[in-house]
């Protein structure tokens, strides 16, 4: 029995995903009470608490989502991947119901039992799932060829597009189509296609962005034109489209290192608009000044290098596939963001994972953590106390000729046959 391989399995549940994810959740609520309540009583006649409160609840919700989801296998999803991407493709089509809501001249919401959802916010869980699940079913020559890159690409641009035609959500579908896209560019690393394809897309926006700058009379596209004119210029149009950036600047450069102190914001008393939603960064910056932007910021690298740190631990392609979606998703809205706040890039209305208003966000992100917490439960720890023989690899020819579905069973069958001859 001593040469015997033994080994010790435990189940993990990471504490420090949940802590990190409870942190920036008791941030935001505390964030949204201090930028909201002034809004909320001027409109509300005197409840200050109205943001705050209805965040609350999209955040209670929201864990119990996570709870639940987090004891649902992965597999489920690869299933019912299908019935996913029809719900939504429809909760996008649901804006051109009678259960649309508009507000800020567009309509991206609907109400449904008396629930406000943004389906942009589905429809980004549902690239995510879906694109997993057809990378995982196709072989390595078929996600190189032109026939598997628009297999790939196709669900996730459909989705992006009908949320920036239907809903007039630019940001949205940018986040969407950019989760695709990293995923595509990670399921192979030697593939040169989604970098000639970033080249191409980066060539062509500043060709616009020229066009509109040299000839803004001939080159007009409406108000996100005059966006770009007001970021490479926000005091010409300080009246206008320059207002927003000019107040978010303000904002973060009173607040010093240090900050004014909690609560004690001047910007969010109307002078800049969303400062509990996409703005909320600036106010994190002036009342708390760049310490705690910074902090937040460590707090989101964290998040990220913990999900990544996951996906190094787990074998299971389809596992780390949804990993990269979901890495990919709050790594690019974050990022977004807080460019949006410095002014860095055009402004456009991209919220801050966790902690700006917004009960659908919040919601899902939560649903997203809850199956990053799955996956990290199935992590097995192993403690060897003789190395094991080594097993011989696959030919290299006959693994690509599999897709990872096909190599998922093979090895779990041959995992299955090893545990047998243990047992004779």
């Amino acid at each position: 029995m001593a040469d015997k391989k033994r080994v010790k399995t435990r189940r993990y549940f990471d504490y420090l995903l949940l802590f990190i994810v409870l942190f920036l959740l008791g941030f935001g609520l505390v964030m949204i009470y201090s930028t909201s309540f002034y809004a909320a009583s001027t409109q509300y006649d005197g409840d200050g608490l109205y943001f705050f409160r209805k965040q609350a609840i999209a955040v209670v919700l929201g864990l119990a989502v996570m709870f639940v989801v987090s004891f649902i296998p992965v597999d489920v999803y690869r299933r019912l991947t299908v019935i996913i991407y029809i719900v939504s493709f429809v909760s996008v089509l649901l804006v051109l119901s009678s259960l649309a809501h508009s507000s800020h001249g567009a309509t991206r919401w609907i109400y449904i039992f008396g629930f406000s959802i943004q389906p942009a916010e589905i429809a980004k869980i549902g690239a995510i799932i879906t694109t997993a699940t057809i990378i995982f079913g196709l072989k390595k020559k078929e996600r190189l060829s032109a026939k598997g890159f628009f297999m790939i690409l196709l669900p996730g641009a459909v989705l992006a597009g009908l949320v920036l035609f239907l809903t007039k959500n630019l940001s949205s579908a940018i986040i969407i189509g950019g989760i695709v896209y990293a995923m595509y560019t990670l399921c192979e690393k030697k593939n040169l296609t989604p970098y000639i394809i970033l080249l191409a897309g980066i060539i062509l926006a500043a060709v616009a962005v020229l066009l509109i700058v040299k000839f803004p009379d001939k080159f007009s596209f409406g108000y996100r034109a005059e966006r770009i004119l007001a970021w490479i210029n926000p005091e010409a149009y300080a009246d206008g489209k320059g207002f927003q950036p000019i107040q978010s600047l303000y904002g973060i450069g009173s607040g010093g290192i240090w900050g004014k102190g909690l609560g004690k914001s001047v910007q969010k008393l109307y002078f800049l608009p969303e400062a509990h939603n996409d703005m909320i960064f600036s106010i994190i910056c002036e009342e708390l000044g760049l310490f705690g932007g910074l902090a937040i910021i460590i707090m989101f690298i964290l998040l990220l290098w913990r999900i990544r740190d996951i996906s190094a631990h787990i074998t299971d392609v389809y596992e780390n596939l949804l990993l990269t979606g979901i890495f990919a998703q709050i790594a690019i809205q974050v990022l977004l963001n807080i460019a949006v706040v410095t002014n860095t890039v055009p402004n456009t209305g991209i919220s801050l994972p966790f902690i700006s208003y917004g009960g659908s966000s919040v919601i899902i992100l939560l649903a997203e953590m809850g199956i990053v917490m799955r996956i990290s439960r199935d992590c097995d720890f192993r403690e060897e106390i003789r190395r094991p023989t080594p097993t011989p690899e696959p030919e290299r020819e006959e693994e690509e000729e599999l897709t990872p579905a096909e190599r998922a069973r093979a090895a779990r069958a041959a995992r299955a046959r090893r545990a047998k001859e243990k047992t004779r």
